[in-house]
């Protein structure tokens, strides 16, 4: 049950996002202020609000959950993560940025229906589909917040979620992209200092890293392994050379394309803010991948050794982070403290999906679907709605927490790599993919990830994240309908600068100029 002091400083961090919420407020004069920011961010919020994206749950409860399972063949999480950062701005970030302030994209489906010529039929099915894997991924936050606030005041699983998606909803829907994003600066900021300076502290309290090195090996030799050797011999050991093969893809290309990830790139001031923020975001990421997964070890040892107790629940693994802190560093203005460092990682992205649910739902499908002449008062209005619903439809689902945290993320961007990546990647550097192409590819991969996902999780496990196979069919389905149907025009082409190359000739001219 937490003191007076962890529930003075979590309601202070409560009101502080609120604040910044009701001061985002009146920034907003009209649909690109909410969704986009005006397209107004600096490079650090934009670079953070990047990092805190793909942050999530995972980074403090599935990562140091990761580690404490399955020892150090799960590492490769701390590159595959971190170059997802990376690899959005890189590869996605350049062309859409440029091409969005040219040809006034809202949404990345903004950019799919133009590229591939299909106004509703491409707009329709990549919205819905972004929807839904929001929706999905959404669930493991609450999950994630849930744990946290469980824990902080002892209060049912439902009362948790509760709280969490009020605080939420409420400075999301009324302060859009304005307030996510510098409540995301304000959360990011807590998030690296708080891993920063706590998780040396249970490393150093477990003995270091060759004590737990040397406790690991005695509980699996393959623990202290880079891989776990195929085929698969326990349900922890699934690490394999060829899972971590699909792993870095999943994790690498599936986080980029993820639909509340690519949207901020849209929303970047500057096209020179794209030369450095992949190199810092990948460093200020990896940095804190990497300290919590040991924190995860660490715990490990506390609870072989009987330092420490996991909580009796399905999920224990999960409360790796919080229990090895709670050991090593026994002071309730500490604990305070680090809750909300806790709050801060799996907050930062829960509001970016409800505000990427909201949008895709009142720009993509209710504006430009169903109602052009809507006003932008009323796109706004319907945003904020569709925002409010989705969270509840979420909260409702999420009551019933995952085995693993990790899992259920990594589903959900399962989905996203499946669905999003071949249409993407196809059609910024494509020019023969057509729009019969990506609709079939889109709708293949999203097939294709429920049928693998079903067979992995309820007939037999596969020996690669099921994601895999279905990427490989979107990619089949865009090749081979692409080929057999008729090319989008040279000038859709070339407006949306479609090709092999990264930053073409009037990016460079633009990039040259500033």
């Amino acid at each position: 049950m937490a003191d007076l002091t962890t529930i003075a400083l979590i309601g202070i961090y409560f009101f502080a996002l609120l604040a910044i919420g009701s001061w985002a407020s009146h920034k907003i004069r009209n649909t690109e202020d909410y969704i986009l920011a005006g397209r107004s961010l600096g490079f650090w919020i934009f670079t953070i609000l990047v990092v805190c994206s793909i942050c999530s749950g995972m980074t403090l409860l599935g990562v140091s959950g990761f580690g404490y399972t399955s020892g150090w063949p799960g590492i490769w999480e701390q590159i595959f993560v971190p170059l997802a950062a990376s690899f959005c701005i890189i590869f996605f970030g350049v062309k859409l940025n440029a091409v969005g302030r040219e040809r006034g994209y809202m949404t990345v489906q903004d950019y799919l229906a133009e590229r591939f010529e299909s106004p509703r039929g491409m707009r329709a099915l990549s919205a819905v589909s972004g929807i839904l894997v929001s929706l999905i991924y959404l669930i493991g936050q609450y999950a994630a917040i849930s744990i946290v606030l469980v824990w902080i005041f002892g209060i049912p699983h439902w009362q948790a979620l509760l709280i969490a998606g009020v605080i939420i909803i409420a400075y999301t829907v009324i302060g859009g992209l304005y307030a996510v994003s510098w409540t995301t600066l304000f959360q990011g900021g807590i998030l690296i200092v708080g891993v920063l300076a706590m998780a040396p502290f249970v490393i150093r309290s477990a003995g270091g890293l060759t004590h737990i090195n040397t406790v690991l090996a005695g509980i699996d030799p393959n623990f202290v392994e880079p891989w776990f050797p195929s085929p698969a011999y326990a349900s922890y050991a699934y690490a394999t050379p060829e899972f971590l093969f699909s792993f870095a893809i999943l994790l690498m290309v599936g986080l980029a394309c993820a639909p509340h990830v690519i949207n901020n790139v849209l929303a970047a001031k500057e096209s020179r803010y794209f030369k450095w923020s992949p190199l810092v975001a990948f460093g200020i990421y990896a940095v804190v991948m990497f300290l919590v997964k040991f924190t995860g070890f660490a715990t490990r040892v506390l609870v072989e050794e009987g330092k420490a107790v996991l909580p009796d629940v399905v999920n224990a693994q999960d409360f790796a982070f919080i229990v090895g802190v709670e050991y090593a560093m026994p002071n309730m203005l500490l604990w305070g403290i680090f809750a909300v460092i806790v709050l801060a990682a799996v907050m930062s992205t829960t509001d970016r999906l409800m505000l990427t649910i909201g949008t895709s739902f009142g720009w993509d499908i209710y504006k430009n679907l169903f109602r052009p002449s809507a006003s932008e008062k009323e796109v706004l209005l319907v945003s904020k709605i569709a925002v409010v619903v989705g969270a509840g439809a979420t909260l409702l689902m999420a009551i019933n927490p995952p085995q693993m945290l990790a899992w259920l993320i990594w589903m959900g961007i399962g989905v996203m790599l499946a669905t999003f990546a071949v249409p993407l990647l196809a059609g910024l550097y494509w020019r023969g993919a057509t729009g019969p192409g990506a609709i079939a590819s889109m709708a293949t991969g999203l097939v294709a990830a429920g049928v693998f996902g079903y067979w992995h999780k309820f007939v037999a496990p596969l020996p690669v994240h099921f994601s895999f196979f279905a990427l490989l069919l979107s990619l089949l389905a865009m090749v081979v309908v692409s080929l057999i149907t008729r090319q989008n025009s040279p000038e859709t082409l070339d407006c949306t600068r479609t090709g092999w190359f990264i930053q073409g000739r009037a990016a460079a001219g633009e990039a040259e100029k500033e």
